[in-house]
């Protein structure tokens, strides 16, 4: 439809570890924050329909930033100077600084991939300042299937390839076949948009260091914090199989397969995305 979104984007000034931040962030409705989180290497772009669906925002102040790094949100300065490399720590600090700078009162959050494993960590972590967290390809670790090359993401670091196409072709591997082609490449435009080492750095925290095997996730309380999981059957990354085992591990109030779907859901189907998440919505 031709007109003007009621999308609002600003930018966010705030400290974090010490270090002056400016970030972008969009978002729509009135009610109850959801804060999203997106994928590595992407940025907010990935939840465009659920800013613009009438039916959420009604209900839910929905609101979506770009990490630093990421889309719109510029490095911290001085960032020639070193390696971006997301932790645990790092990315669990940044997600309270902008929940703190922005004011919001128990929220939920959701994410999708590496936002689908930090929603687990925020659980455990800040689970009593969150009223629900939705985990989008959620699992506790990340299988490659790719073998090395994913990762230590070596062929995004070489000068005789682009990084960006390098970036969207592993990425074309997690989308569904089912998945409408203008939606498909959107997702795709947004990893070769990214930044020089910002997916790798991202990887780290999927593959490496957010790992939450060997009794890191059990402490997960869902009491405190109720657990939604959604995972695509066609992810080969966090498959559905290690979405249930997950699940059936820390109690999760809901787990749920979501057919004809990949590894980015509200961005490479969001017309049937819709149909698995508002019944979640509806319990929060």
């Amino acid at each position: 439809e031709e007109g003007i979104e009621n999308i609002i984007g600003r930018y966010l000034r705030f400290n974090l570890n010490g270090v002056p931040h400016r970030i972008y962030f969009e978002e729509a409705g009135k009610g109850i924050p959801l804060l999203c989180l997106h994928t590595a290497g992407a940025d907010g772009r990935q939840y465009r329909e659920v800013l613009n669906n009438p039916e959420i925002t009604a209900r839910f102040r929905v609101i979506v930033f770009d990490l630093p790094w990421h889309g719109k949100s510029s490095p911290p300065a001085g960032f020639q100077t070193e390696v971006y490399q997301l932790t645990t720590d790092l990315y669990m600090d940044t997600v309270m600084a902008v929940k703190e700078a922005l004011g919001l009162q128990n929220p939920a959050v959701m994410g999708c991939s590496i936002g689908g494993r930090a929603v687990l960590h925020l659980a455990l972590r800040h689970g009593d300042q969150f009223c629900a967290a939705i985990g989008l390809q959620s699992a506790m670790n990340a299988e490659s299937h790719y073998g090395e090359a994913l990762a230590d993401m070596t062929p995004l670091w070489r000068p005789d390839i682009h990084g960006g196409d390098t970036a969207g072709g592993f990425m074309e591997m997690l989308i569904a076949p089912h998945s409408p082609m203008e939606h498909k490449w959107e997702t795709l435009w947004h990893y070769m948009q990214g930044g020089p080492g910002v997916f790798a750095g991202d990887i780290y925290y999927y593959l490496v260091d957010g790992d939450m095997r060997n009794g890191i996730a059990e402490q997960i309380d869902t009491s405190r914090c109720p657990l939604y999981l959604l995972t695509g059957e066609y992810d080969v990354s966090a498959t559905p199989e290690m979405t249930k085992e997950l699940a059936e591990l820390v109690g999760a109030q809901h787990f749920e397969v979501m057919k004809g779907m990949g590894h980015f859901p509200m961005s490479e189907n969001p017309n049937l995305f819709m149909s698995y998440l508002k019944p979640i919505l509806s319990e929060i």
